[in-house]
């Protein structure tokens, strides 16, 4: 996933590609920095856990984010069914092409044609 926004750029910078893994069984712990997706926004939001709501028997049941800039108004909490992954790693600046195309489509259609272009003259 291409980090798009700059919002959470002490973690990543806008255009890093993040490695992301969602082990459904292994528990969320505050710190972690997740990407998770809301009703009504289409694209997914990278931020840190910052505080978990556990059962007695000590199973998370929702999950604290910093404000409401990243959720619907009103809605502080999400759920573990909110997480789309949790970051591993990332690869700097890589994204940067995904978000130039999106932004830019005349680029995306010029690249394609480049490289059927490729093919086509350099065929065996």
């Amino acid at each position: 996933m291409a980090c798009s926004m700059i919002s959470s750029e002490w973690i990543n910078a806008r255009g890093d590609l993040l490695v992301l893994t969602n082990y459904r069984e292994e528990p969320v712990r505050v710190g972690e920095i997740v990407v998770f997706k809301v009703e009504g926004r289409d694209i997914p939001i990278v931020h840190r856990v910052i505080k978990l709501h556990e059962k007695n028997n000590g199973t998370v049941t929702t999950i604290l984010w910093t404000t409401e800039d990243c959720t619907l108004p009103g809605q502080l909490w999400l759920t573990k069914k909110d997480i789309v992954g949790r970051a591993r790693g990332f690869l700097p600046f890589v994204g940067m092409i995904t978000i130039y195309m999106n932004e830019y489509p005349n680029l995306k259609y010029a690249i394609l044609g480049i490289l059927a272009l490729y093919v086509l003259l350099h065929r065996e």
